[in-house]
């Protein structure tokens, strides 16, 4: 949760609630269920629980894509940018961090603090692609980075500089970063919390960073709390999952996963009723329910067997784990969990 300052509030830290020491875990198998439509507007009741996932499974904020020679990688935040890998997307284990030496070209937005926040993995052309925030919690002094690899693996990950980065003066806060690739081929990068909403720039695949200085606005909820965007495309249409409400306070966090959809990746983005995602619409896709508190930082991806939704929930202990489902299609192309 990175609140907006001009919302006073009584959250904890988000470096504080997540520690030096969190380990994170990964994607799951989820069991098999019967692929039936939930109801229009399913209640919190009807959400089904996490797939089953095993060995490191702690985890905030992650993401994760299929490497080319099979199997998962996740990336989560942590001390360093923290790494998980799975043969099955079931069991988990620990794959070290990005930085294993530290990243001081993030000190000016982190105060010195090595936890980087909410990355963002993709592969394309032999290569994975890091992006990854650098920040203080309730401040907009925040930035994006690139980092790459040919391997993926800890310690060999190249800093490739600054991509995007905000300021006090600005009415938007640059960190939690999704890079999404359009119908034409064209790379864009939607990133964004609180203050005026989530946002996007253009992206030059022959270096990573920016091709422009254009920036648009995709969501908004008048200054309150509305982050992690994350876009897939489906049946021509871009689904923009963002995460509503508070994250980081354990067993007490309200996020929540909530959708919209637009023709174009630019916008505009509207939710099932018709509502504008910049006036505050979306569709709740998941919340809390039993003992899964504060659903959200999403990650959505297309896998051999389904559609998946992945994101981290606490437990009653106010542990982060990661929840992964199946994610289903109504007859009117929304998204549902099952």
């Amino acid at each position: 949760m990175k609140e907006n300052p001009l919302t006073p509030s009584p959250f904890l830290s988000r470096r504080r609630m997540l520690g030096a020491a969190l380990a994170t875990g990964a994607l799951a198998a989820v069991p098999g269920i019967a692929d039936a439509a939930l109801p229009r507007h399913a209640a919190a009741a009807d959400y089904p629980g996490p797939g089953l996932v095993t060995g490191d499974v702690r985890v905030h904020d992650p993401s994760f894509v299929k490497r080319p020679g099979g199997g998962y990688l996740v990336a989560h935040t942590a001390h360093g940018v923290g790494l998980k890998t799975s043969t099955d997307r079931t069991a988990f284990s620990n794959a070290g961090v990005v930085f294993p030496s530290g990243a001081p070209w993030t000190t000016p937005y982190t105060g010195g603090d090595r936890n980087l926040w909410a990355p963002h993995l993709s592969y394309a052309d032999g290569r994975y692609y890091l992006y990854y925030s650098a920040s203080t919690f309730g401040s907009n002094r925040s930035a994006i980075f690139l980092a790459t690899s040919t391997s993926g693996n800890s310690g060999t990950w190249n800093n490739e500089g600054l991509v995007v980065e905000s300021f006090t003066s600005d009415d938007f806060n640059a960190i939690d970063p999704h890079l999404q690739v359009d119908a034409q081929g064209r790379w864009w990068m939607a990133f964004g919390s609180f203050w005026s909403g989530l946002k996007m720039v253009r992206i030059d695949p022959a270096t990573g960073k920016r091709h422009d200085g254009t920036l648009y606005s995709i969501a908004g909820r008048g200054g309150g709390a509305i982050e992690a965007p994350t876009i897939f495309y489906r049946g021509g249409r871009y689904y923009l999952f963002v995460s509503f409400d508070t994250c980081c306070q354990g067993a007490a966090s309200t996020y929540r996963i909530m959708v919209g959809r637009s023709s174009s990746i630019t916008g505009p983005y509207v939710d099932r009723n018709g509502t504008a995602m910049l006036a505050g619409g979306g569709t709740e896709v998941l919340s809390g329910h039993g003992s899964i508190h504060g659903p959200g930082h999403q990650d959505v991806f297309a896998d051999t067997d389904s559609d998946i939704l992945a994101y981290h929930y606490y437990d009653d202990g106010g542990t982060a784990l990661l929840g992964l489902n199946w994610l289903g299609w109504d007859s009117s192309g929304w998204p549902y969990v099952h």
